[in-house]
């Protein structure tokens, strides 16, 4: 079964860090992504990742975030630190197809969603 799982969301105080998971099943190579979205708000792009290890992020969470990989693992993560309240949402991973695929819009397997919640 081709699958995102993601884990690792929580409360957490502003300044503080939280770590997210993404296990892959059924899907090797690939490029990864993580989108959030807020109450009330469209989703957004957070960080990308292609399977070289080549990342980008949002503007909003550049130098606060790293997104990394382990191929051996089948799994990718997203290291969030300095975190802020406006960080509050449910965070999805996400998969496209493609070795070096930065086109952080094309996604092609969702997983279901972690909710990250920072208080103030």
């Amino acid at each position: 079964q081709v699958q995102l799982v993601e884990s690792g969301g929580g409360l957490v105080q502003a300044g503080g860090s939280l770590t997210l998971s993404c296990a892959a099943s059924g899907l090797r190579i690939r490029s990864d992504r993580w989108f959030r979205q807020a109450p009330g708000k469209e989703r957004e792009f957070v960080a990308a990742i292609t399977w070289s290890g080549i990342t980008t992020y949002a503007d909003s969470v550049k130098g606060r975030f790293i997104i990394s990989r382990d191929n051996a693992k089948n799994m990718v993560a997203l290291q969030m630190n300095s975190l802020k309240p406006e960080d509050t949402a449910v965070y999805y991973c996400a998969a496209a197809t493609g070795i070096n695929n930065l086109n952080v819009l094309d996604v092609n397997l969702w997983g279901q969603g972690t909710q990250v919640t920072v208080s103030s």
